[in-house]
């Protein structure tokens, strides 16, 4: 089984830009809780479950490799844990202070 690695890009007081894996076997959800506990310098079994913010089975099949590759475009922007979560088709989930409002 192949590991999926997150690495963070960018880490400022005001966003957390974390790069991760498409083609890993590791659900996407995890590398955003990850991002959001890292962000708030939190553990991760600290924070509600994402599923209380967003459908996580619909994220993870929004962004899974398609029979003709990856998807090229898009992205979902939601809130979580008092952060502005946006994760994109080309592997990137930003994590900022701030809500939708």
């Amino acid at each position: 089984m192949t590991e999926m690695t997150t690495e963070s890009s960018l880490t400022t007081d005001e966003q957390n830009v974390t790069q991760y894996n498409r083609l890993d076997s590791r659900p996407i959800s995890v590398a955003v809780a990850e991002a959001v506990a890292e962000f708030c310098d939190e553990e991760v079994t600290e924070l509600e479950p994402l599923h209380y913010a967003i459908n996580a089975d619909a994220l993870e099949r929004l962004f899974e490799p398609r029979s003709n590759g990856l998807r090229s475009g898009g992205s979902v922007t939601f809130e979580y844990n008092e952060c502005l979560v946006t994760v994109t088709a080309d592997g990137e989930i930003t994590v900022e202070s701030g809500s939708l409002e």
